[in-house]
């Protein structure tokens, strides 16, 4: 395939907007990107797709999020509301959690595919949790990837909060499916596997060892809020990242989210490690949590990602967020910027990505894989590549997303689903988040 006759956002190292352009695809891999007039010249037999002049970006990527928050929408929490975020731990995910069987495990996943694929999001990082539904959770989530078309990098969060016997299990389903991840090619390259961890809050020395004895890598919840960061001090007298650290969770494939209450010496642990950090202001702003220090992080050369916590897949409005928040909270509107945030949601990201992934992702190049979005954003103003950041901000959303492909196969060709059937998806939802919902309020 051939989608010709668009202004094509490569975001490789030189940023290039080709006017014109075309992107030659074969199977799962793009292998030629150019001028549409030498690209079809050269390929005169293939198939083409007429892009009329949108642009055409790279899918997103999500470094951070929950499917199985999805069933949160709408719901009512008994009680008075919670004044701080260990409250909204207790009433409200870790009594979801628990309500979710396996059915819902798998409509609350597809509702977020569903929602990934409309708002251009090809690769996404999962982390789950079903406190009652843990063995196979992870093998339910795989199988809605797989029929949506998308790709993504799963886990199962490891916590104490619920008895021994959780804990095993959640580190059971991790190395389980770990290992079928890793038995041959079933997935054609669309799922990848690492270790979950809730947070350090939640969990002991005797199990973080367990967990440090069968992985190196791992996606965990750091100093979200500063109840992580007491935690830690009275188990150990060190602080979040280095209590994990001493347990071997840093480096270079590992996922540290939030780190909003995370100090001087344990920015420079990070670097040091060369740890990955995800940030998702959108969740941030709305749980209260704080604003994470981004500009130094960046600054010291920290790999900061951006991820979406379980709110939309529109990664789009997080960019957007992302920006303001930081501008806001140091009343400075020179803090971050526009570029900075491409290079956390793009660069960052698609380096997180690189290591699960055998082929690259985000940027469109020769033998990385086909991972493209149309959209039909027309600018008012000139476009190149030294001000893109600034209308991707300010101009772009997940809303001009017409056509979606992951890996050569085409999930959505002007708005209509092609792989998923949404009414079904939605009807079976909210079937399922009603039941999901009884069993909640029976804990109350």
């Amino acid at each position: 395939m051939i989608i010709h006759n668009a202004t094509v956002v490569t975001f490789d190292g030189d940023n290039r907007i080709l006017e014109d352009g075309a992107v030659r695809y074969t199977g799962a891999t793009i292998d030629a990107v150019g001028d549409s007039e030498v690209v079809r010249a050269a390929y005169p037999d293939d198939a083409t797709w007429n892009a009329g002049g949108m642009l055409l970006m790279p899918g997103q990527i999500c470094a951070h999020t929950h499917f199985y928050g999805a069933f949160a929408r709408g719901m009512y929490i008994p009680g008075a509301p919670a004044k701080d975020f260990p409250e909204i731990l207790q009433n409200l995910w870790w009594k979801l959690d628990k309500a979710l069987d396996l059915d819902g495990v798998r409509s609350s996943a597809e509702v977020c595919l569903v929602d990934a694929i409309r708002n251009g999001t090809t690769t996404l990082i999962d982390h789950h949790a079903s406190q009652r539904a843990i063995d196979g959770s992870l093998d339910v989530i795989a199988d809605a990837v797989l029929t949506s078309g998308l790709r993504a990098a799963l886990c199962y969060e490891v916590t104490d909060r619920d008895g021994e016997a959780a804990a095993q299990a959640g580190i059971r389903e991790n190395v389980r499916f770990r290992q079928r991840v890793a038995a041959g090619d079933w997935h054609q390259g669309r799922l990848a596997a690492t270790f979950g961890l809730h947070a350090s809050l939640t969990l002991s020395d005797a199990t973080l060892a367990r967990c440090a004895a069968e992985s190196d890598r791992f996606h965990v919840h750091v100093a979200e809020h500063p109840a992580d960061e007491y935690d830690s001090l009275q188990k150990s007298g060190k602080r979040a990242v280095e209590r994990l650290h001493a347990f071997g969770v840093t480096g270079p494939g590992s996922i540290m989210a939030h780190c909003i209450h995370i100090d001087a010496w344990e920015t420079a642990l990070l670097a040091e490690t060369a740890t990955f950090i995800s940030h998702q202001p959108r969740s941030n702003m709305n749980n209260a949590v704080g604003a994470a220090e981004i500009t130094p992080l960046l600054r010291k050369g920290l790999p900061v990602c951006l991820g979406n916590d379980g709110f939309s897949n529109d990664m789009f409005a997080e960019m957007k967020v992302a920006d303001m928040l930081q501008k806001l909270a140091h009343g400075d509107p020179r803090y971050l910027g526009a570029d900075k945030v491409i290079q956390m949601a793009v660069f960052n990201n698609r380096r997180l990505a690189a290591t699960f992934f055998d082929h690259p992702v985000g940027v469109i190049a020769p033998g990385a894989y086909a991972d493209l979005i149309l959209l039909d954003y027309h600018p008012i103003t000139p476009l190149s590549a030294a001000n893109l950041p600034w209308h991707i901000l300010f101009g772009v959303s997940g809303g001009h997303v017409h056509s979606t492909i992951a890996q050569g196969v085409t999930l959505m060709r002007g708005r209509e689903l092609l792989t998923l059937d949404e009414a079904e998806i939605a009807a079976r939802s909210r079937h399922q988040a009603r039941a999901t919902w009884e069993r909640y309020w029976a804990m109350f």
